[in-house]
């Protein structure tokens, strides 16, 4: 078992930092590019979930994010203290988005649940939002 735990701003850049972070913590469990790929793509989804949804991109907030290693498997948890969501279901439809003048696709948990095994969102209305995910690396 091996863990670690890591405290960001809700800066745009960060997601890019808190990707790279985790696939190389991952490395250890021997994934195919595929799976670092996969890993990192999911990353990267639930912390711009968390800057440009849950923060309305406002700088200043922050984003826990914890990874676990543990027989040949990956959990990470993401969670802010943001807006929430208020209707999980629907968030989590291919192509909604709250943004749409943004020129969001909606298509961010859509991908998180694609590359990864297993994805339980949580979240409260005004007191944020966790995503935990989780993913079975292939043994050689």
């Amino acid at each position: 078992m091996n863990e670690f735990k890591l405290k960001l701003l809700s800066k745009t850049g960060n997601e890019s930092f808190a990707r790279s972070c985790v696939s190389a913590f991952c490395l250890e469990l021997n994934p195919t590019l595929e799976e670092v790929n996969d890993i990192k793509t999911a990353v990267s989804e639930a912390v711009t979930n968390c800057i440009v949804h849950a923060y309305n991109s406002q700088e200043g907030k922050y984003i826990d994010l914890s990874v676990r290693l543990e027989d040949g498997k990956v959990e990470i948890i993401i969670e802010d203290e943001g807006c929430g969501i208020e209707d999980v279901e629907k968030a989590v439809q291919p192509f909604f988005t709250t943004k749409p003048d943004q020129e969001r696709s909606g298509m961010g948990f859509t991908l998180i649940k694609t590359f990864m095994d297993n994805v339980e969102i949580i979240s409260h209305k005004d007191k944020g939002t966790k995503v935990i995910m989780q993913k079975e690396f292939k043994k050689e």
